[in-house]
């Protein structure tokens, strides 16, 4: 592969869920499987549409209260599906360790990725940049997401929260992740979907950003750049 040397950044840095994975798809078809298995319906749960809607908005809030410090990292797996059917108003004293189990494992097997993700990810590879993964999720379960989606091989590193001992949008996390590519901030580039963890905290650390932002949110501040689809970014690059 031939390097541009004209590029502005050498090392690209995306966010994986939501980013690149379709996390929604993959998440509600994994939801699908556990419903029934487990038969949640014969709980009192309500039908499955129910079911996976609740549960990607608790998921999302868990999220934002661990990103915010509020909780830590295993509350989530933990407690998220017992709040699920709480919520639902399944009363029965059910084990829910077993569905949370079996959809950690189903979880990282499907291949489903945000539109546009591999024809950028062929773009940028071949225009001469490093690529690296930045991710709050779980080390060995972000592993398998990369692998089972065919774009394992297109990163240097995948830096995880359980690596970096840190999460976004905590400073240290995009320490280790410039340590890990021995670089500076002003040759990175943070690109990612989550306002709070991915592009402020890459900016508040003197990371220039890609907001990808298809729902075209606003706030106080500005990213570098703020993008509707991935394809914006062979633009950008």
């Amino acid at each position: 592969m031939i390097q541009n040397h004209t590029l502005k950044y050498k090392h690209l840095f995306f966010d994986l869920d939501h980013t690149l994975w379709d996390f929604e798809r993959s998440s509600s078809e994994s939801l699908t499987e556990v419903y029934h298995t487990f038969k949640i319906a014969e709980l009192g749960a309500g039908p499955l549409d129910t079911f996976i809607s609740t549960y990607l908005r608790i998921n999302y809030q868990l999220w934002r209260e661990l990103e915010r410090n509020e909780i830590p990292h295993g509350h989530i797996r933990e407690h998220r599906f017992r709040l699920v059917m709480e919520e639902l108003g399944v009363q029965t004293p059910t084990n829910y360790a077993p569905m949370e189990e079996t959809y950690i494992e189903l979880l990282p097997t499907k291949s489903y990725l945000m539109e546009g993700a591999l024809d950028v990810l062929d773009y940028v590879q071949a225009k001469g940049y490093t690529l690296h993964i930045v991710t709050n999720g779980f080390d060995v379960v972000q592993g398998k997401k990369m692998q089972s989606s065919g774009i394992y091989d297109y990163f240097t590193h995948l830096i995880t929260n359980e690596k970096a001992q840190s999460r976004k949008p905590d400073r240290r996390i995009f320490e280790y992740a410039l340590a890990c590519a021995d670089a500076g901030c002003d040759e990175c580039l943070m690109i990612g979907d989550n306002w709070e963890a991915d592009i402020l905290g890459a900016k508040r650390f003197g990371l220039d950003t890609v907001y990808y932002n298809p729902e075209g949110s606003s706030f106080d501040e500005a990213p570098t750049h703020d993008i509707r689809h991935l394809r914006e970014l062979l633009d950008i690059l």
